[in-house]
C-alpha cells in the first residue's frame, strides 16, 4: 500500500536538479543579454526622448528578475529536500 501511494506523489527529486540549474543558467545569460542590449539601444537615444525613458523603464523592470533568482534557487532546493525527506519517512 505504502508503495502505491508513494508512486502517486508528484514532486521533485534528484534527478529534477540538473535540468532546473540548466534552466536558471540560460535564464540568468539571457537576462544578461537583454540588458547589455537595451543599454546599447539607450545610449543610441536622445537624452529627453519618450525612447530614452522607456529604455531606461524596460532596463529597469528586467534588471529586477535576477536579484529574484537567489530566492528561486532557494525555494527549488528545499523543495527537493523536503521531497527527499518525504520519500524517506514515507518508506520508513
Amino acid at each position: 500500500m505504502n508503495t502505491k501511494i508513494l508512486d502517486s506523489k508528484k514532486g521533485m527529486t534528484v534527478n529534477d536538479i540538473l535540468p532546473i540549474a540548466m534552466v536558471i543558467g540560460v535564464s540568468a545569460v539571457g537576462i544578461a543579454f537583454t540588458l547589455l542590449i537595451l543599454g546599447e539601444v539607450k545610449s543610441d537615444m536622445d537624452t529627453d526622448s519618450a525612447e530614452y525613458n522607456a529604455t531606461g523603464e524596460g532596463i529597469d523592470a528586467v534588471a529586477k528578475f535576477p536579484s529574484k533568482l537567489g530566492l528561486i534557487v532557494t525555494v527549488i532546493v528545499a523543495a527537493i529536500l523536503i521531497g527527499l525527506l518525504v520519500r524517506y519517512l514515507m518508506t520508513r
